[in-house]
Formats: C-alpha cells, structure tokens, sequence
C-alpha cells in the first residue's frame, strides 16, 4: 500500500486552489492567501504525519477517520494559530475548515458533544475577528469554506482513487452546483465535469510511502516508515469527454 500523510495530501489541494478559476467558477479571493490556507490546512497533523498510530485492527497507519475526538481537537485547535503570523487570511481559511469538520463529527455522534461544541464556539468566534480585521463579508467567507471543502474533498479523492466520485456545493459565479469526477483507462488520469480551472489541461502531484500490508506493532510501523523513500505520485486532470 502507498501511506500519503496529510500534509502531502494538503499540498495536492493547494494546487487545484491555484489553478481554479474560470468563468463559470469563482477563483480563489484574495487568491494568494486562499491559496497557502488550502496548502496548509492540515498543517496540524505534522506530528501524526511524522509518527503514524498503527490501527491494530489493520496492522496500518490510522487514516484520518479512526482518530477519537480528543485527537481531532488536539489537531484543530491550535492548527490557525500555525498560520497567523504568515496570513490571517490563511489562518482564517484553515478555521473555517476545521470547524466545518467538527461539524461533520458532531453530526456524526448524533449533535451533542461538549468538546466538538465548544470548539466550533471558539472557531466561529476567532473568525467572527478576522473577518472583520480582514474587512471580509460573510458571503465571501462562506465562498472560502466551501471551496476549502470542494478541494480537500478532490484532493482526497484523488489520493484514494475514489471513482466516481461528486462535489457538492461548489460555489460557482451565479450560485452553486456539483463536479463529476472519475478515472480514465489511464489510472493515474481523472475527468472533471464540469471544468473548474483556467488551463485546458492540469496535472498535479503529491507525495507518498510504500509500505507493508500490515505491521506487528506501531515501532514496526515506525521503523518502516521512517526507512521507505518517498514516492511521488503524479495525477492528470482534464474535462470530460
């Protein structure tokens, strides 16, 4: 199997931010700094990246969906603050992303946990400040964490080789509707329809670690994964024939 961390993944969806944009879908505004913030909105994962939990159920590293709440909230909480001194634009991005992921997991458990509640309190809250030290509008907010949305949800997508896979909610110039993604005979090669970006063509690439169908235990996993070179993944995307 081929380990992608989070931070690899992330950087995939920081390139589909840079390259999106057309007519018919809005471009990342401001643009520059909408774009770190998709670059870096994992950026709180860099310790779990770098020493992976094993999952003993599967002898593999714990993906992201098998961390307990406490480990989401250890991720999340301080992970704007990581960004604050680079751009409060950034910063505000990654907030509104990880608020919107607490909001998955409160639904999840059926819309009462105190720690995800108060963490979504306390992101609502630091963006209510920034919007306003940015001179940001609501609307224009919600654009930004509802593209964040689209390009984690490609980017996973991609890395997974989900196929078909559909965004939903994409902000488009005169309201919002959904993207079709599925492979070509080509595995390394997607179709997107309808076409978000500017360029006829895209290709993008992240990086990962080719590891062992399962581990003993987590030094094992350590050992393995800290030995296995990187492999860099290249994917093509293109509008659908």
């Amino acid at each position: 199997m081929i380990a992608i961390g989070q931070l690899s993944h992330a950087w995939l969806s920081g390139q589909l931010a840079r390259a999106w944009g057309n007519d018919r879908f809005p471009a990342p505004s401001p643009r520059a700094d909408v774009c770190l913030g998709a670059e870096q909105h994992d950026i709180g994962w860099v310790e779990f990246d770098r020493r992976p939990r094993l999952n003993p159920d599967t002898g593999l590293p714990r993906t992201f969906l098998e961390g307990t709440i406490e480990q989401h909230l250890a991720i999340w909480r301080d992970a704007p603050d990581h960004l604050m001194t680079a751009s409060e634009c950034a910063a505000l991005a990654v907030s509104l992303h990880g608020s919107f992921l607490s909001g998955l997991r409160l639904r999840a458990v059926g819309g009462k946990e105190p720690l995800l509640e108060d963490h979504i309190e306390q992101e609502h809250r630091r963006q209510a400040r920034l919007r306003a030290r940015l001179g940001l509008s609501q609307e224009q907010t919600s654009t930004i964490q509802n593209q964040m949305r689209v390009w984690d949800g490609l980017s996973l997508a991609l890395c997974h080789r989900w196929s078909p896979f559909t965004a939903q909610g994409v902000p488009e110039s005169d309201g919002g509707g959904s993207l079709d993604l599925r492979s070509s005979d080509d595995a390394d090669s997607f179709f997107l329809d309808p076409w978000p970006f500017s360029s006829p063509e895209v290709e993008v690439r992240c990086e990962g670690r080719r590891l062992a169908p399962s581990y003993e235990n987590e030094e094992a996993l350590h050992r393995a994964f800290e030995s296995a070179p990187p492999l860099t993944l290249a994917l093509k995307l293109s509008p659908a024939r």
